[in-house]
């Protein structure tokens, strides 16, 4: 990697905010039973598939979801409802140019593999599920049993289900999703974060953590992915765009970290109502930021979608990127080049699955 493990530490300590460093020891690393080796490639519910076949990806969406409540595992959906509502959605998609789309919906959070790989088969889309826990939403998410779990317990949880699959489906996570809450990084987030970072270094898949406007958090993150010998280049800082001043972003990058500007929204009508907000120029000014410092190679694009929670009312479009927000890049002089680099190659790259260690 471009930045060695000094330089990284040092710009970690950057980025650092006094009293927000975490406390204690770094713990021994457990070892762990031998993986298949899907180095190179990118984990679909369908198996795993070359980067260069992934194509225009979204890669921080919402397939399925349960917001505001903790199911079972898989969750319970009507799943002829499902495929009615959600399958010419998915190919609606399709026939804007998207190919693959990344479910961020985690264990407890409403995550239904083998649902996903149904809707997968019949719009025509990879789609991509994930491993781990959501931390965040004051870890209403969190299973119970995960506060007694050490995190190489937890670790090893995620890694039999990139190993053998998720329950008895044989269907493997091609990510790792977790999350911190706003402040200093709680215990239960911290060690859920050090979960991740063993997740990766056994299995190579990337680190999705929902961070938003929490620098001090990004900041202590990078140092618990560094205690355990990842890069930072193998985590992502989700819903970066909620950060209004683009400095620690910068910084971040800087590290090598994976920038996700996943909120991009455009007011619009449902159920009669206007919904949503214009984040457009928020999301332009970041990205604008992030490529005159040359970090254009490690920004992801997205909506933080959702095409079917419980409430059909409350769906969140994927479509303003393809239909709004690239329009207004090519307006602002990004080149062809530059927009396949968001929407192809950055995706591929970073679900590539790969160690990225120090």
């Amino acid at each position: 990697m471009p930045i060695g493990r000094r330089d990284a530490l040092r710009t970690l300590a950057a980025l650092s905010v006094a009293g927000y460093l975490p406390s204690g020891k770094v713990w021994s690393n457990s070892s762990v039973p031998p993986i298949q080796d899907f180095s190179g490639t990118v984990m679909t519910v369908a198996g795993p598939i070359d980067p260069g076949d992934l194509g225009f990806c979204l890669p921080h969406e919402h397939v399925l979801s349960r917001f505001g409540e903790a199911p079972a595992e898989p969750a319970e959906f009507d799943e002829a409802l499902v495929e009615a509502e959600v399958v010419p959605y998915l190919r609606y998609l399709g026939e804007l140019g998207i190919t693959a789309i990344a479910d961020c919906t985690a264990q407890t959070f409403g995550r239904n593999a083998p649902l996903l790989a149904k809707l997968s088969t019949e719009s025509g889309l990879h789609l991509i599920t994930n491993t781990g826990f959501y931390g965040a939403a004051e870890d209403r998410y969190v299973p119970e049993e995960a506060y007694q779990l050490t995190a190489e317990e937890i670790a090893a949880r995620w890694i039999e289900e990139f190993t053998n699959g998720i329950g008895q489906t044989g269907i493997k996570p091609g990510f790792v999703k977790t999350a911190v809450d706003n402040g200093p990084i709680s215990e239960i987030d911290a060690k859920l974060v050090r979960a991740a970072a063993i997740t990766h270094r056994e299995t190579g898949l990337s680190l999705a953590v929902h961070t938003g406007n929490n620098a001090p958090a990004a900041a202590q993150q990078l140092i618990i992915l560094e205690g355990e010998g990842v890069h930072p280049s193998a985590w992502t800082w989700t819903h970066a765009q909620n950060v209004p001043d683009p400095e620690p972003l910068l910084q971040a990058a800087a590290a090598g970290a994976w920038i996700s500007l996943d909120g991009i929204k455009l007011p619009y009508y449902q159920a009669g109502k206007l919904q949503g907000s214009d984040t457009f120029d928020r999301h332009l000014q970041l990205l604008l930021a992030l490529r005159e410092a040359g970090y254009l190679e490690q920004v992801l694009l997205s909506h933080d979608g959702s095409s079917f929670p419980p409430d059909l009312d409350s769906r969140r479009p994927m479509d303003f990127l393809s239909n709004a927000f690239l329009p207004v890049l090519r307006s602002e002089n990004f080149s062809e080049e530059e927009i396949d680099t968001l929407t192809f190659r950055n995706p591929a790259t970073y679900f590539t699955i790969q160690k990225r260690l120090l």
